[in-house]
């Protein structure tokens, strides 16, 4: 996994997800193996950063005193066109089944992804 691109949690902005040679298997989360069907070495590619809403849900309590300037904000659910779901930050508008696409914006110190509804 030496061979990883940089992404949003290395500060970059990107996403990125992993694709299984064997299998074919997608996953979000970094692993050494397919958690599908176990080979080794599943192949990093980055996202497009499209996708669909699955679910929403507003936050309203900080859960650490960083956070506490940004309450309320929105954590959503996103179906990935490449077939992975990830959670992240997006608008507070959003709903389900809305087409969104990322971007990226600070969040309590750190650059995190951001959907917002695709226009």
């Amino acid at each position: 996994m030496s061979d990883r691109p940089a992404d949003w949690t290395k500060g970059a902005e990107a996403i990125v997800y992993q694709t299984c040679g064997a299998c074919g298997a997608v996953q979000y989360f970094a692993r050494s193996f397919c958690a599908a069907c176990g080979a080794p070495d599943p192949a990093p590619k980055c996202a497009s950063g499209s996708g669909t809403v699955y679910a929403t849900s507003l936050v309203c309590r900080a859960a650490t005193p960083e956070m506490r300037a940004h309450v309320p904000y929105n954590m959503v659910l996103v179906d990935a066109v490449e077939g992975f779901r990830m959670m992240a930050h997006g608008d507070s508008d959003l709903a389900i089944g809305d087409k969104v696409t990322a971007s990226y914006r600070p969040f309590a110190g750190r650059l995190v992804p951001y959907f917002e509804r695709v226009k």
